[in-house]
């Protein structure tokens, strides 16, 4: 069980939530929750006109809705925001967008009550997921749509994943012993004004990248002595002269993975001068994706668990104040620059193997088969790693730079934060495709060099390549070993621990 307190996240922490960690927010948070939620009562006694609190939304900001109403206006609010289309956003999308949602309301500035905590808590420790439609919001004023869908579920509508059994919410809530939830004055607004649908599918693509980038690195180097390629471009002094720090790093790493090879050793005093970029200039292609990485990891954490809901309680004053922190702009940011490192990430994973199954480049056998004509060897899966960095480059217009007005032209400008996060997401997926079909073709590289080993992580790499998809001596059935190692490597299996 995590006991989390929302002002001390770490990537770390959330990476063990994203793992599926039990949940639970501290003393501290609780009691800003019940002083923020008194703040509230206070207004509402007060008779003051606070937006979100006894007012329309949107544009419907200037109609103030009567004591008697308010409850019907918060339920009026969930009703008309689940609307969303598409597809389901994932099981662990959803859990930990529940997670964020937490955090946010336990900073003790959205003015809900301890009920609503524990509502959301009560969803996460039966494994009661809301089916959420992942289409239908632009960014702004909170991922609307999305987050009416969770809250509804908490009031009996809507549609509940109870342990991978689909159900109407209200029966799912029967049998978790819930009743469902009536909202008070400020917490429908405090529930679908945010940002943690956009966070949370860009930190599942951002830890899939994790993932993704380790096993890449792993690829990268595994090709290197498969071609036989020199291991001069990785000293560390080179990088040093430069000072990147991505950079730094993944020349120390590739240094580390080929160190003790006996494939390295063997051409110490070759006459071969350079290596490809796609093999010489992994530590400044890579560097400068990890550096990408690492800035949209510290953008995530800080927006997991940020105050993004509106109008913001602040009890020491008794005051509501209307502003702008819904807006996922530094999210939709952070997810496109996911994207465009990943983008590189398999664009050179993708050279590297085109270099390797051509007899010209690589002096191995032409796509890595013996008796070819009759056998085509590797020729398709590299077209097929093609094929999957093409479409990654036609994802990676930044869905950040558009924007289309919506609610009546009030909300004029919109980050499109989820739909850079979902683009994210398939191009990481895309790429895990690229790299697992590297490492197949890497492995065979490094097999035509027998007698001669590896390095002992790469050999160990070798191994595990080897367990999904084994030599190949004449063509066979390719597609359910690529799906396994693209699998392998989303999975964390072949990243050898690597962390942002």
């Amino acid at each position: 069980m995590l006991i989390l307190d929302p002002e001390a996240i770490t990537l770390d922490t959330l990476r063990q939530l994203w793992l599926g960690a039990a949940v639970t927010l501290d003393d501290t948070a609780m009691q800003r929750v019940a002083a923020s939620a008194a703040a509230v009562s206070r207004i509402v006694a007060g008779g003051d006109t606070v937006y979100g609190i006894n007012t329309g939304f949107g544009l419907l900001a200037n109609e103030r809705i009567p004591a008697g109403r308010l409850a019907e206006l918060q339920r009026n609010l969930i009703l008309s925001h689940s609307c969303g289309l598409g597809e389901p956003l994932p099981r662990q999308v959803v859990r930990l967008m529940i997670v964020l949602k937490l955090l946010g309301l336990g900073r003790g500035h959205s003015g809900v009550r301890r009920e609503v905590i524990d509502a959301l808590q009560g969803l996460l420790a039966r494994d009661a997921m809301p089916v959420i439609p992942a289409q239908g919001s632009v960014g702004a004023s909170g991922d609307l749509a999305p987050l009416a869908h969770m809250t509804a579920t908490l009031m009996g509508f809507g549609w509940i994943d109870l342990a991978g059994e689909r159900l109407a919410a209200g029966e799912a809530l029967a049998r978790l012993g819930r009743s469902p939830l009536e909202l008070g004055p400020k917490e429908g607004l405090a529930l679908i004004n945010g940002t943690q649908a956009s966070t949370a599918i860009a930190l599942d693509a951002l830890f899939a990248a994790e993932r993704v980038f380790g096993a890449a690195l792993a690829a990268g180097a595994l090709s290197v002595d498969a071609l036989k390629g020199s291991v001069k471009p990785f000293d560390r002094r080179i990088s040093l002269l430069r000072g990147q720090p991505g950079q730094i790093r993944v020349a120390g790493e590739l240094a580390r993975l080929l160190e003790g090879s006996g494939i390295v050793a063997s051409h110490h005093r070759c006459g071969r001068v350079q290596d490809p970029y796609s093999f010489r200039c992994q530590p400044q292609v890579m560097g400068a994706a990890l550096d990408l990485l690492a800035n949209a990891a510290r953008t995530l954490t800080i927006e997991a668990a940020a105050v993004t809901d509106n109008p913001i309680v602040f009890e020491d004053e008794h005051a509501a104040i209307s502003g702008g922190n819904f807006h996922a702009q530094p999210v939709a940011f952070a997810a496109d620059t996911i994207t465009m490192a990943l983008c590189e990430v398999g664009s050179l994973s993708e050279r590297r193997t085109s270099v390797l199954v051509d007899p010209k480049m690589s002096g191995l056998p032409a796509f890595l088969v013996d008796d070819g004509g009759v056998n085509s060897g590797l020729m398709i899966p590299q077209v097929t790693a093609a094929a999957l960095v093409s479409e990654n480059k036609s994802l990676a217009f930044p869905a950040s730079v558009d924007s289309i007005p919506t609610s009546a032209g009030q909300e004029d400008h919109v980050s499109m934060a989820p739909i850079a996060a979902r683009k994210a997401a398939t191009v990481a997926r895309n790429t895990a495709g690229v790299v697992a079909i590297e490492l197949i073709t890497a492995a065979q590289g490094v097999d035509y060099h027998a007698p001669l080993a590896t390095s002992e992580p790469l050999q160990a790499l070798h191994a595990r390549v080897r367990g999904l998809s084994p030599h190949l001596e004449a063509d066979r059935y390719w597609a359910d070993e690529m799906a396994a190692l693209q699998a392998a490597v989303l999975a964390g299996e072949l990243s050898g621990g690597f962390v942002l």
